[in-house]
């Protein structure tokens, strides 16, 4: 067979066998995109402009947030496109970009989501000393190394898919180019690839933030329960508590889509899920934050306040 060359590019197939239901998917999208920026960018807003929040826990915040506005940029334009099309081309530089981008920030946004659990375990566990440890050099640190360990993994992930052999059968059943999609069009041995990406990419970048996130909220949980006033704890937890939930739906879907054998894929399942990690949570990260923490409702409503009274 044909092998695919720079030119020749991908076919992203998308949701185009669900051909009565175009209408509603793609104002579902679209609505649930423009959510994604505008919560978000409030989100962001309030953080910044408000002194209150210029914390640690609020800094790590604020670059999930930007993080999640381009999760979901990297995919969700090109598949409403999808959409509209019952399927769309993308060029072979194309669609290793998206995937070198959805890489690179999935694993920043599980990288940084383990940052954010050391936090939350400094603050509760070493009160005393939490301002002296996560000062702003440790925090910027902190940060610029996530960046730094997920594109040099998404670099890697990208290289190890682009010295493929790709067949003639260039369709895409998926809504952007994601590893295993890439895997199965393939047509040379695929082994050597599969033990580079499954390993490099799942045991630093998910199994090991997700190990460092479980043993911080065990001893956070630990301290937690040997808290003497009721009101205290439930403080303690509160500060915790939107944090885990975001763990919870981000991991999840993660897990189920990358940490299984190759032979278990199904591109119906893996496009439903993986809408949720890509599409919904970038979403909900930003509403489970302002609606369950105080100090960051008080910061948005002040700064939609002050919106309405400059207009």
């Amino acid at each position: 067979m044909d092998t695919v060359n720079l030119t020749s590019g991908f076919i992203l197939l998308a949701f185009s066998d669900l051909h009565y239901y175009h209408a509603v998917l793609f104002s579902s999208l679209l609505v649930i995109y423009a959510l994604t920026w505008t919560a978000n960018l409030l989100l962001i807003s309030s953080i910044i402009l408000s002194p209150q929040l210029h914390t640690p826990m609020y800094f790590f915040l604020g670059n999930l947030s930007v993080v999640d506005i381009c999760f979901s940029t990297v995919t969700v334009p090109k598949l409403l496109s999808c959409i509209l099309r019952g399927g769309t081309s993308i060029s072979f530089l194309g669609c290793f970009l998206q995937m070198y981008f959805f890489v690179l920030l999935g694993a920043n946004e599980s990288l940084l989501l383990s940052v954010m659990a050391f936090d939350r375990y400094l603050a509760v566990c070493m009160p005393l000393r939490y301002v002296s440890l996560m000062n702003d050099r440790v925090m910027n640190m902190m940060n610029i190394s996530c960046w730094m360990a997920s594109s040099l993994n998404s670099l890697l992930h990208t290289y190890i898919l682009s010295q493929l052999k790709y067949c003639e059968d260039r369709l895409v059943h998926h809504f952007f180019c994601d590893v295993t999609s890439l895997l199965k069009l393939s047509c040379s041995s695929t082994n050597l690839a599969e033990l580079l990406i499954y390993t490099e990419g799942s045991v630093p970048i998910i199994i090991i933030p997700f190990l460092l996130i479980l043993i911080s909220y065990v001893s956070i949980a630990k301290s937690i329960i040997r808290i003497k006033t009721s009101s205290s704890r439930s403080k303690a937890f509160s500060s915790c508590s939107s944090h885990l939930m975001v763990i919870c739906l981000f991991y999840g879907t993660v897990i189920f889509i990358y940490i299984r054998p190759s032979s278990d894929y199904s591109s119906q399942y893996d496009r439903i899920v993986s809408m949720a990690y890509t599409i919904i949570t970038p979403m909900l990260n930003a509403f489970i934050y302002s609606l369950r923490n105080q100090d960051v409702k008080q910061a948005m409503k002040k700064l939609i306040m002050q919106g309405f009274s400059l207009s």
